[in-house]
């Protein structure tokens, strides 16, 4: 989802990041072997999942797969609540969704039939996610979600803790519970990514993502796209860049959640609420549905 942080957090996300980079954990323009390997027991793990050996191997050897410290640390000074989401619900914002809504009608109002949901609420959620599939992520899935899922060794979370600026630090306590969850969760995404990718006959390098690893217009971690994504365009793949999946596989999603015709406001509330366990994402999705109502 695009963000938006106020001027103190994005300084302190360029402190962390400048720092992060002083250590020899961050190797963005080279493999990571080249600086140790932080990836080494990420690797042994995986392989102990049942991933083959030299095919993980193979993937952590190429030069496109490297520590991204920068975009996980993105993870640890977010805020949702300071994201402004008045700006979806501006003028200009709701002029081109409902410029979207008439160039898709035809697919939106199949996914509305087949799935029962607000072709306005599909259409509202990809304005939130992508800008209605603009702007979709520009780091690697692979890299973030390997850097999350590595977190669970040790040493390199004691990186991280050193390199955190004294005045943004919580308590050490808070701060191990946390990156471990963050990294278990890493883990459990970065699994469902290269499932996903093998399924589908994709480079998994070639993923493009959020700073948070979600992917595609509709911006799904890994495991939803196993869980609730579609073949929107009925082409024998599933491909969240591609418009007719991503507004199938929200409308599946949110129906999956318990959306269903003619439900009230609480309802809907509860279904967009776990697409996004934000009140504010919540407040905005249904606002902009109900401007595209007119």
């Amino acid at each position: 989802m695009p963000c938006h942080e106020k001027a103190c957090c994005r300084q302190a996300l360029h402190i962390l990041a400048a720092a992060l980079a002083s250590l020899c954990i961050w190797a963005p323009a080279a493999p990571a072997q080249e600086k140790g390997d932080p990836f080494a027991g990420l690797r042994q793990k995986l392989v102990a999942d049942g991933f083959p050996a030299e095919a993980v191997s193979q993937l952590y050897r190429r030069p496109e797969v490297f520590v991204d410290a920068e975009g996980v640390s993105r993870l640890f000074v977010h805020s949702e609540a300071k994201l402004n989401y008045d700006q979806f619900s501006s003028p200009d914002s709701i002029e081109k969704a409902q410029r979207y809504l008439q160039e898709n009608i035809e697919t939106l109002s199949a996914a509305e039939a087949a799935f029962g949901v607000d072709k306005r609420v599909i259409t509202a959620i990809l304005l939130v996610e992508s800008r209605l599939g603009t702007v979709s992520g520009s780091r690697s899935a692979l890299n973030v979600l390997s850097t999350l899922a590595a977190l669970t060794d040790p040493a390199f979370q004691e990186s991280f803790w050193r390199v955190i600026p004294p005045e943004r630090r919580i308590s050490r306590e808070r701060f191990n519970e946390r990156i471990q969850k963050r990294a278990e969760w890493g883990y459990r995404e970065l699994k469902a990514l290269l499932r996903y990718t093998e399924r589908e006959g994709m480079d998994p390098t070639t993923i493009a993502s959020s700073y948070a690893g979600a992917v595609g217009y509709a911006q799904f971690m890994p495991t939803s796209i196993l869980a609730y994504a579609q073949d929107g365009d009925r082409d024998g793949r599933i491909d969240l860049l591609v418009h007719a999946d991503a507004i199938a596989s929200i409308a599946n999603y949110l129906k999956r959640h318990g959306w269903q015709p003619g439900i009230g406001r609480e309802q809907q509330e509860k279904a967009v609420h776990a697409y996004n366990a934000s009140s504010y994402y919540v407040t905005a999705i249904l606002k902009v549905a109900d401007l595209l109502k007119g």
